[in-house]
């Protein structure tokens, strides 16, 4: 049987790694020696991916690498940062060759997408996770935090929401054709780090939905003092959502469900135009929902949605509202 050493090398180790990427010394030693550049903030976050809780340890391989990278990239997008670096530890019981084959393919295939470079981690035995360390690069006084929203801005998404409660409701159903828009939502979401980008200089506040869109935006709130009043109406829903959940729950799932991996930010209104320019030269829809207000809470929508996913609470909660939970 191949040791951990053997699997790293095998499948864990890029051949090369692109002119300026920024690593003096990658995989193979005790650390990782990499020179950001003059003039940029290091931006840096960690994800852990769980089997059964976070995705269905039956998914293709090669979906488990890509989300587990894509998770932790999202969390550079909503700070404006452009992704790097990256670390990853595998734990598995079983060493599968084909298995892992598909699950570098995944991870190696986003990796290459977004310019980040795997540049160390681990492998070792255990129950199926992975937790992804991911490093990027943001101006100092560019990056996006939760701590700048402003009464009056508006609020507004990035693409579509609910896609992920959706595909994991299909998932459970015995959907299995992952061409299908919710599966791919569930399976493969795609971190908005252009997004992000573009959304510097504009954006007061952002983060990732994760969790739901109203425990992500509640974050945003509490670190800047302030509430929110929602228009339900305006949600922008994923493709499928209503045929596949129903409208009431299609509603739901968008305000609640959690593993969108879009951004939600707040903006001054004279800036939601340039804002949607902006986006609309990367494809992508920018959708004003709601406005910041005064008074603290968010309002707008019934209180009972109100709850996203939360570790050691929603686990094992009948219809815990979050696409994590029970694959």
């Amino acid at each position: 049987m191949a040791s951990e050493f053997d699997l790293i090398a095998r499948h864990f180790t890029p051949a090369t790694l692109a002119p300026g990427a920024g690593v003096a010394l990658g995989v193979g030693d005790d650390c990782a020696l990499l020179a950001p550049r003059a003039g940029q903030r290091v931006a840096v976050s960690v994800d852990t991916s769980v089997a059964e809780v976070h995705f269905p340890a039956a998914a293709p391989a090669e979906a488990i690498g890509h989300r587990a990278l894509a998770v932790s990239l999202s969390d550079l997008a909503a700070m404006g940062a452009e992704a790097r670096w990256c670390l990853m530890a595998l734990a598995m019981s079983d060493p599968d060759e084909a298995w892992l084959a598909d699950f570098a393919r995944g991870f190696h295939a986003l990796c290459a997408a977004t310019g980040t470079a795997l540049v160390g981690g681990d492998v070792t035995g255990g129950e199926l996770a992975i937790g992804v360390t991911v490093m990027g690069e943001v101006p100092p006084a560019l990056a996006l935090t939760r701590r700048g929203a402003r009464v009056g801005d508006r609020i507004a998404v990035t693409g579509a929401l609910g896609g992920g409660a959706g595909g994991l409701v299909l998932w459970q159903r015995g959907e299995r054709d992952l061409t299908h828009p919710l599966l791919q939502r569930y399976l493969r979401p795609q971190p908005r780090l252009a997004a992000g980008q573009a959304l510097r200089g504009l954006a007061t506040a952002a983060i990732d939905i994760s969790d739901g869109l109203l425990a992500d935006l509640a974050h945003v709130l509490a670190a800047s003092g302030v509430g929110a009043h929602l228009d339900a109406d305006a949600l922008p829903l994923a493709e499928g959502l209503v045929a596949a959940l129903g409208e009431t729950a299609a509603r739901q799932a968008a305000l609640s469900g959690g593993d969108d991996y879009e951004l939600v930010v707040c903006l001054p209104a004279e800036h939601v135009s340039e804002a949607r320019r902006r986006l609309a030269e990367l494809e992508l829809a920018l959708s004003v929902i709601g406005e910041v207000r005064e008074a603290p809470g968010i309002g707008g929508v019934e209180a009972a949605t109100a709850r996203g996913w939360q570790h050691f609470v929603s686990r094992g909660a009948p219809g815990a509202g979050s696409a994590r939970g029970r694959p």
